[in-house]
């Protein structure tokens, strides 16, 4: 079957997170199966420094609006595992320094951004070759179900082609004023409770929801979560009502690029039969980090993420005075909210031979802590899917984690001590502290901790069941539109 994927992001042209991840490595799974493959997203500044003067696939398709109309070109990215890319241009758009923001808040023009794209992508796979079924991500191409069912219900090619929607974290959701319908020329009939409107905006999220033919999100527990008041972001009800199109696909790990025993980017190979290798990448990481004097018998934490209460930094930050009491150090990389930038930087310096942070995104360094930590923390309020403990399993470094979405899906601790990590589930400090100390208290077992190191690289989650399981997906919605 053709399959089109619809994103706003996909790796390595365009990435903030894990969205693009995704977008980038599905799509090659699903080639490796026999199907044909094509993405496309839109052509951000970004892409073009990275992909300039790309081949022109069509020099203009109109995108009509109430008293104008815009322009795009769809540019060839080319082919990589036998996936094709596409890139929409619309520079007055999406020739912008960042992908949805600035500094002070979201563009005000988004809804037409991605409206546009949404129906550029559609109008494209028109003139190049219509798709068995569309797979639309988040809030920013979930507009094409939308479209599909209201703006294209009589055009004769589309009637039959299903739209799969995958929520890749329902806190997103793209809300905009009213006068959107009229901006995306839809009909005023849509924007009521039960279809696109959410406390008096258009919800292209709830949208999506209401319009695809079937709804996936990032893994099994998560699909149960966003169907409750806590984790469902106001549209729990929508997504309860859609229960029986909802299936939860745990994200695969792309290990061409996450392997120990092949990546380029850490100080020395190694895999479960020889793990010699892992200590030479723990002192590589130590040295990175300014680190001196650290004996094998201290623990080696490593933190991956974006600076956010989400991902539990607010209980990072309150745990830390206690932390720095064990036998332990700290190694904590990324970016995301000044308060916590600012907080974290200040208990560095406090504390600098316990806690060392790196302010920035940088791949290189974040494969040398998935290589070179004993412990990877990840202690998210909630966590769709989550790749860094998946990550972490494969490199030997034993996580910790809140069990919620995808990180109670992947880990299992055992009561006798076997499992792949800990986990603790109440949203308190006290859970999270303990859990880290029954991680200590383990680590000091070196045979029992190896062992455990073992289970976990052995494990396999790559991507050739999850997409196998989309391959359901999308062979039932074509059925049930046929």
């Amino acid at each position: 079957m053709h399959i089109v994927f619809a994103a706003s992001e996909c790796a390595p042209w365009a990435k903030t997170g894990g969205l693009a991840d995704v977008v980038s490595a599905l799509p090659r799974a699903l080639a490796k199966l026999g199907h044909k493959v094509s993405v496309y997203i839109p052509y951000y500044r970004q892409v073009a420094k990275a992909v300039p003067n790309p081949p022109v696939v069509l020099a203009s398709v109109t995108i009509p609006f109430p008293s104008y109309n815009r322009f795009v070109r769809v540019l060839n990215g080319g082919v990589v595992e036998r996936v094709q890319t596409y890139f929409v241009d619309c520079p007055e758009l999406f020739d912008r320094e960042s992908f949805y923001a600035t500094p002070s808040g979201d563009y005000p023009d988004n809804a037409e951004r991605f409206g546009l794209l949404s129906r550029a992508i559609i109008e494209a796979t028109k003139m190049i070759e219509v798709p068995d079924v569309f797979h639309v991500h988040d809030w920013q191409t979930a507009m094409v179900a939308v479209m599909l069912r209201s703006i294209y219900y009589f055009d004769p090619v589309f009637r039959h082609v299903p739209a799969v929607l995958t929520i890749h974290n329902a806190g997103y959701q793209g809300w905009f004023p009213p006068r959107t319908m009229e901006k995306l020329l839809l009909p005023w009939d849509m924007f009521t409770l039960d279809k696109l409107e959410h406390y008096d905006t258009v919800d292209f999220l709830k949208g999506g929801i209401v319009y695809a033919d079937a709804i996936t999100t990032v893994s099994r527990k998560y699909a149960q979560e966003i169907q409750t008041a806590e984790f469902g972001n106001g549209l729990e009800s929508v997504l309860q009502k859609r229960s029986g199109d909802l299936v939860g696909i745990l994200n695969g790990a792309d290990y061409s690029e996450w392997n120990p025993a092949t990546d380029r980017h850490i100080a020395a190979h190694y895999s479960p039969e020889n793990l010699a290798g892992k200590k030479e990448c723990r002192r590589d990481l130590l040295h990175a980090f300014g680190f001196e004097g650290v004996g094998d018998e201290t623990a080696v934490i490593g933190v991956v993420s974006r600076f956010a209460t989400q991902k539990g930094f607010d209980f990072i930050v309150e745990i830390m005075d206690r932390l720095v009491e064990e036998d332990m150090v700290i190694v904590i990389l990324g970016n995301g909210e000044e308060y916590y930038e600012r907080l974290l930087t200040e208990m560095a310096s406090r504390h600098p031979s316990k806690i060392r942070v790196q302010v920035k995104f940088d791949s290189v360094m974040a494969h040398k802590i998935e290589a070179g930590a004993d412990i990877f923390l990840m202690p998210s309020r909630y966590e769709p899917g989550g790749l860094n403990q998946i990550y972490s399993l494969k490199y030997g470094t034993v996580p910790v984690v809140r069990a919620t979405g995808g990180l109670d899906d992947t880990i299992d601790e055992q009561p006798n001590g076997g499992g792949n990590g800990f986990k603790y589930w109440g949203y308190n400090v006290w859970e999270l502290i303990d859990a880290l100390r029954r991680a200590l208290g383990t680590f000091r077992n070196k045979k029992e901790w190896t062992e455990m190191m073992k289970r976990g690289m052995a494990q396999d989650f790559s991507w050739d069941k999850p997409a196998a399981e989309y391959v359901r997906v999308y062979e039932r919605v074509i059925q049930n539109r046929s």
